[in-house]
């Protein structure tokens, strides 16, 4: 029995050195082929790994994604038959939210369009205009990526006067914040501007005209009329939505504002570039 032991670790013995020696013998082939033999398998390990996770989204964009993003926007415009020069954004909702109407700002801004007005019938972007505008700029950074160093014209239009309020943003564009204050109101402090001018003697009654009114409705700035405007709510109604400004603009419905995407903004810039507008003719 001792002689069969004996034997057994003895052949037990020769297996561990033929162990040692290939293990020998495997690390220097893999020196002379310079590692591709475990560069090849690295790959084939984690390939199948990462075609498992096809819908992965990375958490931090890659460098120059936002600026890709940005010139792709500037060529959806750009690719538009027609691109409104004034967009109006009608919010018939009541419960409006600064970051999607931020967003939308941002992305007309970025198409093209040179003028952009925010309207709410209760004036909640009026009130609370600091909070609109920080809520632009982040957005701004977030979507475009751009520098601080060059300006967007910020205006608020109070009863008729256009105040240059503050510049926060990038691309030659303007926004107009707007209220129930700059639709109706305003026809009706210019109806009484002409009233006491004729009481005063300094017109006549045969001097006021559409032309005079309209002159006196634009004294502060020859800001162009709406071409577009999108109306996020259900409500079907302008609500008061600059009325003497809006007699050959295009309105657009959309359900809500809420998560609006920019698929959804230019879906509506596309409708209106292959409308037809006849201009009341």
């Amino acid at each position: 029995m001792a002689i069969v032991y004996e034997f057994v670790w003895q052949v037990l013995h020769v297996l561990l050195h033929i162990h040692r020696t290939l293990i020998t013998w495997f690390r220097i082939r893999l020196r002379n082929w310079d590692g591709k033999l475990w560069s090849r398998a690295l790959t084939a390990l984690i390939v199948p790994i990462a075609l498992s996770f096809p819908n992965q989204k990375n958490l931090v964009p890659a460098p120059g994604k936002r600026v890709g993003r940005r010139y792709r926007w500037g060529a959806d415009g750009k690719s538009l038959e027609k691109l409104p020069y004034h967009i109006g954004l009608l919010i018939a909702e009541e419960e409006p939210r600064f970051t999607d109407i931020a967003n939308l700002v941002v992305w007309c801004m970025a198409v093209g369009i040179s003028y952009v007005s925010v309207y709410d019938n209760y004036g909640v972007f009026r009130r609370n205009n600091s909070r609109l505008m920080d809520e632009i700029l982040k957005q701004q950074q977030e979507l475009l990526d751009l520098e601080g160093s060059k300006h967007l014209s910020v205006e608020f239009l109070n009863n008729g006067t256009d105040k240059q309020d503050q510049q926060v943003l990038s691309c030659q564009s303007v926004l107009k914040v707007l209220s129930p204050d700059d639709g109706k109101l305003r026809i009706v402090q210019a109806a009484q501007q002409l009233c006491r001018a004729v009481e005063q003697r300094e017109k006549t009654s045969k001097d006021i005209n559409v032309t005079l009114l309209d002159s006196l409705l634009r004294e502060s700035k020859s800001t162009p009329d709406p071409d577009l405007v999108l109306k996020f709510g259900p409500v079907e109604s302008t609500l008061g939505f600059l009325p003497w400004h809006i007699r050959l603009t295009e309105f657009i419905s959309l359900p809500s504002h809420v998560d609006v995407s920019y698929e959804d903004l230019f879906s509506a810039l596309q409708r209106y570039a292959s409308c037809e507008q006849r201009l009341g003719k």
